[in-house]
């Protein structure tokens, strides 16, 4: 088959998906996620239902397209690291970057955000797309370090470094939520920090009565 076939085939698929992802975003920041229909999204975007699956599994994956881009990011932020620069401090850069924030210029962005913390089914999946970028993350930390693929320092490293992004998208101090997450990752327990008080010590000095 000729290569311009093939391009041209390939251009129509990616105007196809693009389309359907726009519509559904439309339809669901007009109407509210629950409201929209997959056969909503499919006649807003001119196409059939069955063309609609060939390209999108269900109604969240057309809200989050860019799982790929996202995983790769992660592992140039460890392997093309500036030198001199930690595993944890290349993340802590890289997770404050891509965490989704609201923009107050940006009146789309901050209703899509909206949306997506606002919708259980959505900020579920959102979650559970993120988490799946653990193991090429831990993959790409212990290459680095010249580890065991399967190391489970390099594994809890890339755990809880996906983890410290959800901390950014809660509270009045988001950044800082991630940076106390990341100098717990680079530092460890500051023992100068106050230890929580279990309950139940509390009975081994109050004497009886």
């Amino acid at each position: 088959m000729p290569e311009t076939t093939v391009g041209r085939r390939e251009r129509k698929k990616a105007a196809t998906r693009q389309a359907l992802a726009d519509a559904a975003l439309n339809l669901f920041l007009e109407r509210g996620y629950d409201q929209v229909s997959l056969r909503d999204i499919a006649e807003a975007a001119d196409v059939s239902t069955t063309t609609l699956f060939k390209h999108f599994p269900g109604k969240e994956a057309l809200v989050f397209d860019e799982d790929s881009d996202q995983q790769a990011a992660l592992v140039a932020a460890v392997s093309d690291r500036a030198p001199g620069q930690s595993i944890p401090q290349a993340l802590r850069e890289h997770i404050k970057r891509v965490r989704i924030r609201p923009d107050d210029s940006d009146a789309r962005l901050t209703a899509f955000i909206e949306l997506v913390k606002n919708t259980a089914a959505l900020a579920d999946y959102a979650h559970r797309m993120w988490m799946r970028h653990q193991d090429a993350l831990a993959r790409a930390i212990a290459a680095d370090i010249g580890a065991p693929a399967d190391d489970p320092h390099c594994g809890a490293l890339a755990r809880f470094a996906l983890e410290a992004r959800n901390l950014g998208h809660v509270g009045d101090a988001p950044l800082r939520a991630v940076d106390a997450a990341f100098d717990l990752l680079e530092h460890g327990w500051n023992p100068a920090l106050p230890a929580p008080v279990d309950p139940l010590s509390r009975l081994d000095t109050a004497g009886p009565g």
